[in-house]
């Protein structure tokens, strides 16, 4: 069974992780564990939903202390669950899985919990998940040779030999002189020999690539998708492989998405969008279509406005960019009344909001968009402006004071907000909390905005 992404898991179940890693940022582990709980038993495959909730679990039990006898005392009091997830691994792996899922909230970091799981979801065909389990155990036990042993041979049967082989050089580095680990080392080397050798071999004979594939017009569209830069020709040949393909799975999805993004490469805007609009019509009602085909038109609108450029007629290219802007705000108001529960929706149209001046109607929208950990923190920025924008100021300082405390690397989200908590500082009067904020940008990028002025001039109050 392949990996479920976030993109690929049904709304409700995109609703509840937002929610749960939401959760999980403001240090509310319990809930946030049993939001992520639901997703995992919905979606076993759903890795990321796996990876954070083993994530709050472990954060979990390091704020209440563990050790050796912790770890023997959670085993032995859940020796019951333990033993009917083992019962059940032979002809219900997935009641195995969900069973030692269970477990792992009493002791994400007991290994003999971590293995069940690896071996329920090996079990389960979910060899993806065992993976991952195990590289999340390698982690804190980075010197364990059992943990490090599974995760080898877990990497040789997923086909990742090069991750293989330097594992099972660091098991060869911990005892030098065992005999099993120096076999392993070998297989894996060998293994991934053969997979970097294959082309010289072939090369050697005087063949190509195409040898090794037996469809040789298979090969050439293999070759066409994995090139960085794709010719005119190469893209054609790719929407004719395509176009075949749709008549034999016109159900496909997927599909259809490649043919419009080759379409849209070739600058056939039509043909993109037509595409897209069949795709509807296959699978109505899919915002990831409805946001490819809004992607499409706004990039016809691009490439007509730099046409335009050419022909130095300024006059039509303002008018265009016009029309461009009114049809992004009136689409993403359409499309936010269409998926009211899609957070990026309202994150989007909140900045239009913004930008235009509508600040009570943007602060709505981030209020809402707030609960999308992927954009909460650039949210939580622009509320904060927002009331700065109203004139504010407390609501704005304390808006941007919470964002500052979500805020862990100092990237651009960061900075910006450093930047106009020091400006509202400066505006009340605290100029010792202003330069604070400014200094820890100048310490980190002395080159952003007029951080390096407003040291200076806020040095010279002093």
């Amino acid at each position: 069974m392949a990996e479920n992404t976030e993109d690929k898991v049904s709304q409700k179940i995109r609703d509840t992780f937002n929610k749960g890693f939401s959760a999980l940022e403001r240090g509310n582990f319990d809930y946030a564990i049993d939001l992520l709980m639901s997703c995992v038993l919905a979606d076993p495959s759903f890795l990321q939903a796996r990876k954070y909730l083993r994530a709050a679990e472990i954060q979990k039990i390091k704020r209440t202390g563990f050790n050796t006898f912790t770890h023997y005392l959670s085993f032995i009091t859940n020796i019951h669950l333990y033993i009917i997830a083992n019962i059940q691994l032979s002809k219900q792996p997935f009641k195995a899985l969900a069973s030692a899922e269970k477990l792992m909230i009493k002791d994400p970091l007991n290994l003999n919990f971590i293995f069940l799981v690896a071996k329920a979801a090996e079990a389960a065909g979910l060899i993806e998940v065992a993976i991952q389990e195990l590289e999340i155990a390698a982690e804190n036990y980075q010197t364990n040779l059992q943990v490090m042993e599974l995760l080898g041979n877990l990497y040789i049967k997923a086909g990742l030999t090069r991750k293989a082989r330097k594992i099972f050089e660091k098991l060869c580095n911990l005892k030098p002189n065992d005999a099993d680990y120096i076999r392993l080392l070998k297989n894996a080397m060998a293994l991934d020999s053969m997979k970097s050798d294959k082309w010289e071999e072939v090369a050697e004979k005087g063949g190509s690539f195409r040898e090794i594939v037996k469809d040789i017009k298979q090969a050439v569209i293999l070759e066409q998708k994995d090139k960085a830069f794709k010719s005119d020709k190469d893209i054609d040949a790719l929407i004719n492989d395509l176009l075949e393909k749709i008549k034999v799975e016109p159900q496909n999805i997927n599909y259809y998405r490649a043919l419009a993004k080759y379409y849209t490469q070739k600058e056939m805007f039509d043909e993109a969008i037509a595409t897209v609009e069949k795709a509807r019509q296959v699978s109505p009602g899919d915002p990831e279509l409805d946001n490819l085909l809004s992607s499409i038109k706004i990039q016809r609108f691009n490439s007509e406005i730099n046409k335009l450029k050419e022909t130095g007629d300024q006059a039509a290219v303002d008018a265009k960019i016009i029309e461009r802007d009114q049809f992004v705000f009136d689409d993403l108001q359409e499309r936010v009344k269409r998926y009211p529960n899609d957070l990026r929706l309202r994150f989007e149209l909140g900045v239009i909001y913004y930008e235009n001046d509508y600040f009570n109607e943007a602060i709505q929208q981030f209020q809402l968009a707030q609960r999308n950990p992927k954009n909460r923190l650039r949210a939580l920025y622009y509320l904060g402006m927002s009331f700065y924008k109203k004139n504010q100021i407390d609501l704005a300082i304390e808006q941007l004071e919470g964002a500052l405390a979500e805020a862990v690397t100092m990237d651009d989200v960061k900075k910006d907000i450093l930047y106009a908590l020091g400006g509202l500082y400066e505006q009340t009067g605290d100029n010792v909390k202003a330069l604070s904020c400014y200094k820890q940008i100048y310490q980190a990028d002395i080159s952003y905005k007029d951080v390096a002025a407003k040291i200076e001039a806020l040095y010279q109050k002093k």
